[in-house]
């Protein structure tokens, strides 16, 4: 056989040109949660149902009133008659009244009445009663309902690798089957020399490497893989297999005979059986590189040396892979620097941290929520003797699998809306749910692009003397949407407006949220009616004291019969199927830094938010108005 020349060596870049044009034919295939380990997601995820579902104890202890624990001390223990106990995994049948409590597992659910959880260690058992010597806060050791996953929030998008962090979210929200983007990619051996491992090496023999490491890097990837095994360098044995990985894969991978030698028949056979894109690069290593397509598969041909092979894999075929699943490439290991100052437990630590164009941000929420791990990039390892990390400090951040830095990091209160917003751009958001006053925070001290805010004042203005008040510069008010805002009850509620809630069991929401503010205005509206004090008027609700951190909370409260009546959005109500009975349109803003809103990134987003495409998929009680947009002067 005559040795055949390589063609002109082309440039790295000439050879991204030419593989940039071909496109592999991703399908969707459906999968139990069990086997999509490394797959790439099809679709978005959104929860339709809490995590979780129900308010909890996050401590074994006693569930009280926390009013009936304040005079608590070591040495002047508060005694507290005792209801019952409350296993986890079991209905609450019991319930807590004044001066009583109720012995809870971790995990359980919080018994109707109860609003905090006594740590046992902080208790001295009696016979009917236990003796508590600490008091307890509102909301201590109690995870509320949605507080880790509200129903209709998005928990996953589309494109994201499924490791073993995103398959807890889909079992924690009761997802057992999910579509997932499937690429076959073929992958071939050619070579005399080569035998399996396992077996004798013998005199000439050398061990095939590149079955095992390219198919490894292609699953890495997010790919399927289906080996062919070995084929000797005989013509008649390599026309075979390549024409049976053609036919069922979507991409072949071949290493070995691309050569010009007289032995390497590869790219005779690419040649004759189909057409040659490119024969050679002019890289080292891995020059001798064949890429061509037969009956419509694309073929790569790579070299034999395995250092050659796969370093031409990681430079080329890699990204082709990636790009036609919808995901980005990754590295192991990032230096960036702390976004604000964490202070560290004392002990060998792994931090989870979120990665926003060089900068790491703790995105932990606490050992029982998912979500923790879902949300993060990756963690840095703290040594115990480092007491704090510096904002600005440098920091090693081991990643967790492919990940990407978002484009934009919003950080504010959760908004069905900003969700709907999100799927129509080009960009990656990362988001944290931290409330409005967290939004606030972070785009003042420089976190955050954006955040979202509903913040009532006193004069009844949403948001702007918020911005002033948290000394916030350099900074936009943009105008955003109305959420429909309103009480939340069972339809067969007697309560048919705000002035019927005296009398009822209610679940407030926690101080600092846009929701609160409009609970306690609405409430000095009602006492100034009513000829009462509005400290009056708040003691003698039952509930004002119980604080819930969500929407979602709120209306698991109200479906649970635990309360009649609660405060919140429109579409947590619809998708609990409970009453709504509106009270208000709630104005949701962005609070955006200037040098985001002055940048593409930022114009595309106004653009959007301002769009019909957005106003026709925003979700139930929420709608664009004639200020959607706006920008709002707050010097």
């Amino acid at each position: 056989m005559d040795r055949k020349e390589f063609r002109a060596l082309i440039s790295s870049e000439e050879a991204r040109r030419i593989i940039s044009k071909i496109h592999l034919p991703v399908e969707v295939t459906e999968l139990a949660i069990q086997d999509v380990q490394g797959h790439i997601l099809a679709q978005d995820v959104s929860s339709n149902q809490d995590v979780p579902g129900f308010d909890r104890a996050s401590m074994d202890g006693f569930a009280v009133r926390a009013q009936d624990t304040y005079s608590a001390r070591e040495d002047r223990p508060v005694f507290l008659t005792l209801n019952g106990k409350v296993d986890a995994g079991f209905l609450s049948e019991v319930a807590v009244d004044k001066d009583s409590a109720v012995e809870i597992s971790t995990g359980a659910m919080m018994p109707k009445g109860a609003d905090s959880v006594v740590m046992v260690e902080y208790t001295r058992p009696n016979p009917d009663c236990i003796a508590i010597v600490r008091p307890v806060s509102i909301n201590e050791n109690v995870i509320h309902a949605g507080s880790d996953i509200m129903i209709g929030e998005r928990v996953l998008e589309a494109g994201t690798r499924l490791t073993p962090r995103e398959i807890g979210v889909l079992a924690a929200i009761g997802v057992d089957r999910i579509n997932v983007r499937h690429l076959r990619v073929g992958i071939i051996s050619t070579g005399t020399e080569l035998i399996s491992p396992g077996t004798v090496l013998s005199p000439g023999k050398v061990y095939d490497i590149n079955s095992y490491s390219l198919g490894s890097a292609a699953r890495e990837c997010g790919a399927d893989v289906k080996y062919y095994g070995i084929v000797r360098d005989h013509r008649p044995d390599m026309e075979k297999i390549l024409e049976k990985a053609v036919h069922e894969c979507h991409l072949v991978l071949t290493s070995g005979s691309t050569s010009a030698g007289v032995g390497d028949v590869m790219y005779r056979i690419i040649e004759e059986k189909g057409t040659v894109l490119l024969h050679g690069i002019n890289i080292k290593p891995g020059k001798p590189v064949i890429l061509g397509m037969i009956n419509g598969t694309p073929v790569f041909g790579l070299p034999g040396y395995p250092t050659s092979a796969l370093t031409i894999f990681n430079e080329f075929t890699a990204p082709m892979i990636r790009h036609s699943l919808g995901i980005p490439d990754s590295k192991t290991k990032v230096t960036a620097s702390m976004a604000i100052q964490f202070r560290s437990v004392g002990r060998r630590q792994l931090l989870p941290v979120g990665l926003v164009r060089g900068q790491a941000y703790p995105v932990d929420k606490g050992s029982g929520a998912i979500t923790t791990l879902a949300y993060a990039d990756g963690f840095i390892e703290i040594d115990p003797n480092v007491e704090m990390l510096t904002s600005g400090q440098e920091v090693e951040v081991t990643l967790m699998g492919d990940v990407r830095s978002p484009d934009i990091l919003f950080i504010g209160s959760h908004c069905l809306g900003f969700e709907a917003l999100t799927r129509l751009l080009p960009y990656k958001v990362r988001t944290i749910n931290a409330g409005s006053t967290g939004a606030l925070t972070a785009v003042r001290d420089g976190v955050a692009d954006m955040g979202g805010v509903h913040l009532l004042d006193e004069g009844g203005v949403y948001n702007i003397s918020f911005v002033k008040s948290f000394g916030i510069r350099n900074a936009v008010l943009v105008k955003g949407y109305l959420r429909d805002q309103g009480l939340i009850v069972r339809h067969d509620s007697d309560i048919y407006g705000f002035e019927d809630i005296p009398g009822h069991r209610m679940i407030n929401r926690n101080r600092g949220s846009g929701t609160r503010v409009l609970i306690d205005n609405r409430l000095h509206e009602l006492a100034e009616e009513l000829g009462v004090g509005f400290d009056e008027i708040c003691s003698d609700l039952d509930g004002y004291d119980t604080e819930a951190r969500t929407h979602s909370a709120v209306a698991a409260a109200v479906k649970l019969n635990r309360v009649d009546v609660g405060i919140g959005i429109r579409s947590v109500a619809e998708s609990n199927g409970l009453k709504f009975i509106h009270l208000a349109d709630e104005e949701y803003d962005f609070i955006m830094q200037r040098s985001f809103v002055e940048s593409k990134i930022g114009r595309d987003l106004l653009n959007i938010l301002c769009s019909d495409d957005l106003k026709s998929c925003l979700p139930p009680g929420i709608t664009s108005y004639k200020r959607t947009g706006e920008f709002v002067d707050c010097d």
